[in-house]
């Protein structure tokens, strides 16, 4: 079974936004990057550009497949995560642990949306 964890909001692409205040710090779930294999690029944005909830900002390609990635949340970037482009991987080692991009959360009220723990937990079942 893939890990979940408490206290992250989820989305039923399979991304994850851990908050922290007023940032949002989003990546894949370790059940994605299990579905998804070998991760071997990651395609981010830049910093300044603005993310919208439910819409595209990256992908994910690995041996087997490419996957879009869409934002949990609107804001706006303000970091990446640069390890990921020289090790994408790290993705596989720790899906949590390496998000993707850090982004200046603009509507707090759309965490309302995404799921829990638990309701993420069953719809991967």
């Amino acid at each position: 079974m893939a890990k979940v964890i408490e206290g992250l909001y989820y989305a039923e692409s399979h991304e994850y936004v851990r908050v922290e205040g007023e940032y949002g710090y989003i990546g894949i779930t370790d059940y994605a990057q299990d579905q998804l294999g070998n991760v071997v690029y990651v395609d981010m944005p830049e910093v300044d550009d603005e993310v919208t909830a439910g819409e595209e900002f990256g992908a994910v390609e690995s041996v087997k497949a490419a996957s879009d990635l869409f934002s949990p949340v609107s804001g706006t970037v303000v970091e990446v995560n640069e390890a990921l482009e020289d090790e994408p991987e790290l993705i596989n080692k720790d899906a949590f642990a390496n998000w993707i991009i850090k982004v200046e959360l603009s509507d707090k009220s759309e965490l309302d949306k995404l799921m829990d723990a638990a309701a993420y937990e069953a719809i991967c079942k």
